[in-house]
């Protein structure tokens, strides 16, 4: 017996239950024998996945299930749930998810912290996949964070985490910020490591997202993720026209407490980068702040001294002092006698670049403001931005060495779009390319015999938009005829960086699609270099590709999402 005869017996069967009820000895709290009903919801649940006809049959049936059910009590809630858990796995319609969405949105209000529990926990499992209708309820999950119940709050936190975006990451921000100054230590590290990364991710200015990093790192800083230091500093160092702001934010933060230790990492290395401009007149943006030389001097040195002070805080403060050397006028005396004191430091570390500073003094002075001269712009990724960018000029060769990536990245990337015939879970990879060692000497053996490579396949412009084009390169390797390669190419014609650029794909379920990590984030402004990101295709069955992409990114100072399909592919990138 098939889904297709069993379903309209199961939703006849059901509807009898919530529209006429049944016995009293069968009734719980009002509630006719919820028992059976959700026993034939979690049916309906399975006869429905993956099934548009059963789908169908059963929609009617569950709004009504969801809008006539008493929810005063337990019974009534069981039967509500479960309802919400079938909407959301079979094929739904979209006006349908939107109502069990709202369900459990009325469940974060219940008194009863189980219940919240169970919503917070379902909502989290949908905001990728309706995300619009889950952050509706956003000011009743910002609520939940401040539940005394350790167990709500973590799940409060990490869905208040996922529903921030690039409209509402100022107000979603400045609340995790206020919960963050008071949530339990336990959940202190989460909460300031999701903070960090939303700022990355959404940050509409640097100037916002320097504030952001400074406030994070003076409420918790002993609590974040050990690149926190790094990032900001990176990002300092390229907002040029921001580092007389930067530098007098964290001396006031340095002068008011240096017991958290990230902090006071990068207000050492930022005095001893632009400390000059710390003592040149005023910051615009900053309130007036009047400095003289010895007052930062002797601001380091309490680092140097205090017992809260790490190995690595006292390195950064000794190289700031000695940069100090270059950057403030007069006589470095003072700065000398501390080097010297610390050549005898009994940690190693401390006491080699002390000696070797000391040198610098003795014997190199002519050497000492060269080899002190304010640290060059690195850019995000380095090196490895360039050898990505060169090696995804050579597709043929990284198709058969690029590494996979691992299950759990593939499976967020395709998670994150489903744009073309529903779920993808159930999606599978395309196996590896790396040939074994025998076939590959069999290869090595066989040049003379080698095929003729096929004709290339003309590209294709997908994609204009002020200035920033979308081009596609295909390839399709000679051993492997079911995989397509394709290059997304990214320019920027215009006068402003193209930031925060993110570029999904979506194919039809018959095709297995992966996505590798892009070369960067940001497309740079007047024709620079372009940005790359390769996806893995295969088509077994060499069927007529389809292809949709969803960009999103920041251009002008606005933020910009792009849906669209690709239906004009070359017939040789499947044929």
């Amino acid at each position: 017996m098939n889904a297709t005869m069993v379903v309209p017996q199961l939703v006849h069967t059901l509807r009898t239950l919530v529209m006429t009820g049944c016995s009293a000895e069968h009734s719980v709290s009002g509630v006719s024998d919820p028992f059976l009903q959700v026993q034939i919801l979690r049916l309906l649940r399975i006869l429905g996945r993956n099934h548009e006809e059963s789908s169908e049959t059963m929609n009617d049936l569950l709004a009504q299930v969801a809008t006539n059910t008493d929810t005063s009590r337990n019974a009534g809630n069981a039967v509500l749930f479960e309802t919400v858990l079938t909407i959301m796995d079979i094929r739904s319609a979209a006006g349908l998810r939107v109502l069990a969405v709202n369900i459990l949105g009325r469940f974060l209000l219940n008194s009863d912290r189980n219940i919240r529990y169970v919503a917070l926990t379902s909502l989290l499992k949908l905001v990728q996949s309706d995300h619009s209708a889950v952050q509706r309820h956003r000011p009743t999950v910002v609520e939940c964070l401040w539940e005394p119940d350790a167990s709500l709050s973590r799940r409060a936190l990490e869905l208040s985490l996922a529903l921030v975006n690039s409209s509402n990451v100022r107000a979603m921000t400045q609340e995790l910020q206020g919960f963050l100054e008071s949530c339990p230590p336990d959940l202190r590290a989460d909460c300031a490591s999701g903070i960090l990364l939303a700022a990355e991710r959404f940050a509409p200015t640097k100037r916002w997202h320097i504030d952001t990093i400074l406030r994070v790192l003076t409420t918790a800083g002993t609590y974040v993720r050990d690149d926190a230091v790094a990032n900001l500093i990176q990002l300092i160092g390229g907002a040029q026209e921001l580092h007389a702001y930067s530098v007098r934010r964290l001396y006031s933060a340095l002068a008011e407490d240096i017991s958290q230790q990230p902090l006071v990492q990068v207000a050492a290395w930022c005095i001893g980068e632009y400390g000059d401009l710390l003592l040149e007149g005023t910051c615009e943006e900053t309130e007036p702040l009047q400095v003289e030389k010895e007052e930062v001097l002797a601001l380091l040195e309490r680092v140097l001294q205090s017992q809260m002070s790490l190995p690595a805080t006292r390195g950064y403060a000794l190289t700031a002092l000695m940069k100090l050397s270059t950057r403030l006028h007069g006589d470095n005396n003072r700065i000398c006698q501390v080097m010297s004191i610390y050549g005898s430091c009994q940690n190693v570390e401390l006491q080699q670049r002390a000696v070797e500073y000391n040198a610098l003094f003795r014997k190199y002075d002519h050497l000492r403001a060269a080899v002190l001269e304010k640290m060059p712009l690195v850019e995000r990724g380095g090196p490895q931005v360039d050898e990505e960018a060169k090696e995804s000029k050579e597709v043929a060769q990284l198709s058969e060495a690029a590494p996979l990536p691992t299950e759990t990245q593939a499976s967020k990337l395709l998670d994150l779009l489903d744009l073309l015939d529903g779920p993808s879970e159930n999606a599978q990879h395309p196996p590896p390319l790396d040939p074994t060692p025998g076939d590959t000497l069999i290869h090595l053996l066989d040049l003379p015999c080698a095929p003729r490579p096929p004709a290339p396949i003309p590209n294709l412009k997908v994609f204009e938009r002020e200035g920033l084009q979308l081009n596609l390169s295909f390839v399709r390797p000679p051993g492997t005829p079911t995989l397509l390669l394709i290059t997304v190419t990214a320019t920027n014609t215009s006068g402003g960086d193209v930031t925060h650029f993110i570029c999904q794909a979506a194919v039809p379920k018959s095709f297995q699609l992966q996505l590798q990590a892009p070369s960067g984030d940001t497309v740079p402004a007047q024709g620079g270099p372009p940005m790359t990101q390769l996806l893995r295709i295969l088509n077994p069955n060499k069927a007529p590709l389809r292809l949709k992409l969803r960009l999103t990114y920041d251009h002008f100072g606005q933020s910009v999402q792009e849906i669209f399909e690709v239906n004009n592919l070359p017939v040789e990138t499947w044929q």
